[in-house]
């Protein structure tokens, strides 16, 4: 189902007044609603896969990154997966109406605190025609209406798949302004979603450092920050050269576009002439680019050179910054400085070394002995994300379900006032 082109606040409110439905409907209703959305992505096939294409060449003449065709382009695995993942979210619980707390006061007053949906989330993202479908699944399913703002590279794709789950929606008997997309009003449509304040009541940003900055900083809107992704894994004196050889080598190649992906490597020193050489070997044999600091190259000459710039940068390509230091204790210092409180990991057999590691760096996800690409929604058993927090405040880490919704407390008396 197509949408008229009225104004971006229009648009707006009439998701709001069709979260007044969604928030309503019963747990087997809303799993009901995403089994059919499901149906018609897959439905829809020949038309997403046209669109997206246009998108894809469109891309390419532009020069956007290949990390970013990569995160645009969609095939019939991918499109086969989006579905998957829809009816995976209606198969999770219901996240609504769960009592958070219960309490029976001295005047015999009775309370519950219950969770129930924020109303209408609002999404700006880029080049990401994933999370068209994974926002508006988890939104639906946790009871909210969704206004996605996806960007010009992904403009037909994400038309065309929000019209698929539009199509559902009102083959449901769902009113369809429940999914809502303002691309199509450019960046006036993104300012308009920014500037929705008691219309929109949350905003996920999910892209570029530069684009959650602009969302945070210039959004009414209460934002929950999703963070770029520095990435950082240390293979500590003790790790087993398989681990660090396998982990590493997963956590660089298996998608380097994604926020999950390591950009850093520090290696112990004495550890580095044993591990750093076959390490850099396997990540070399992949078509990774190794950018190593002096002490780095001293073991492994023939790698890049790296800048000052290397450590705070996120390559979302196959390029890797090493650095070796003295010991544990660089290693998070230099997390300290240059993470971005997503994901870091470390390799080792020694236990009280992961212990630290995991109770000192402050990040989303910490991790001993695993690769920095289980940080995912779907990974975690979430169905699929919102993305990925690196604030403190409301959520943090892969979002689910839970974090799409809030709580009010319910009160019931029996005619007792206040003394």
């Amino acid at each position: 189902m197509t949408m008229i082109a009225t104004t971006a606040e229009e648009r707006l409110l009439r998701a709001k007044d069709a979260a007044r439905q969604i928030g309503l409907l019963d747990d087997a209703r809303k799993a009901a609603v995403l089994s059919s959305i499901a149906t018609s992505i897959s439905a829809h096939r020949d038309a997403i896969l046209a669109a997206n294409a246009e998108d894809v060449q469109r891309g390419k003449e532009s020069g956007l990154s290949a990390g970013l065709i990569d995160r645009l382009s969609l095939d019939d695995e991918r499109i086969a997966a989006l579905a998957d993942a829809v009816r995976a979210v209606a198969d999770l619980p219901d996240p609504v109406g769960r009592i958070l707390d219960e309490r029976t006061l001295a005047n015999g007053v009775t309370l519950q605190k219950v969770s129930v949906p924020f109303g209408v989330v609002g999404s700006i993202y880029e080049a990401r025609p994933n999370v068209t479908v994974d926002i508006a699944a988890l939104a639906l399913r946790s009871g909210n209406a969704v206004v996605l703002r996806g960007g010009t590279a992904a403009q037909a794709s994400n038309a065309a798949l929000v019209t698929a789950m539009r199509d559902a929606l009102a083959d449901e008997g769902i009113d369809p302004e429940a999914i809502q997309t303002v691309d199509d009003f450019g960046r006036e449509g993104a300012r308009a979603l920014m500037n929705a304040r008691g219309v929109v009541d949350v905003l996920v940003p999910r892209g570029s450092a530069e684009l959650i900055e602009t969302v945070v900083t210039q959004s009414t809107v209460p934002v929950i920050e999703t963070g770029a992704g520095v990435v950082h894994i240390v293979l500590d004196s003790s790790a087993p050269l398989e681990w660090a050889r396998d982990i590493v080598v997963n956590a660089k190649v298996q998608r380097p576009s994604v926020c999950n992906s390591v950009e850093t490597l520090l290696v112990i020193a004495d550890a580095a002439e044993r591990l750093l050489p076959d390490v850099a070997s396997a990540l070399r044999s992949h078509g990774v680019t190794v950018h190593g600091d002096e002490r780095a190259r001293a073991i492994v000459p023939d790698v890049v050179p790296t800048t000052d710039a290397d450590w705070a940068t996120e390559h979302m390509s196959l390029d890797i910054s090493v650095r070796v230091v003295d010991d544990l204790d660089e290693a998070l210092a230099h997390i300290r400085r240059y993470s971005t409180h997503h994901t870091e990991s470390i390799v080792t057999t020694d236990e009280g070394n992961a212990e630290r590691f995991l109770a000192e760096v402050d990040s989303a996800v910490v991790m001993a002995n695993a690769s920095t690409r289980f940080t995912d929604g779907g990974e975690f058993g979430f169905g699929a994300e919102v993305g990925i927090s690196t604030q403190k405040l409301h959520a943090r880490g892969p979002m689910g379900l839970p974090e799409l919704t809030s709580t009010k407390w319910l009160a019931r008396g029996a005619g007792q006032i206040r003394a």
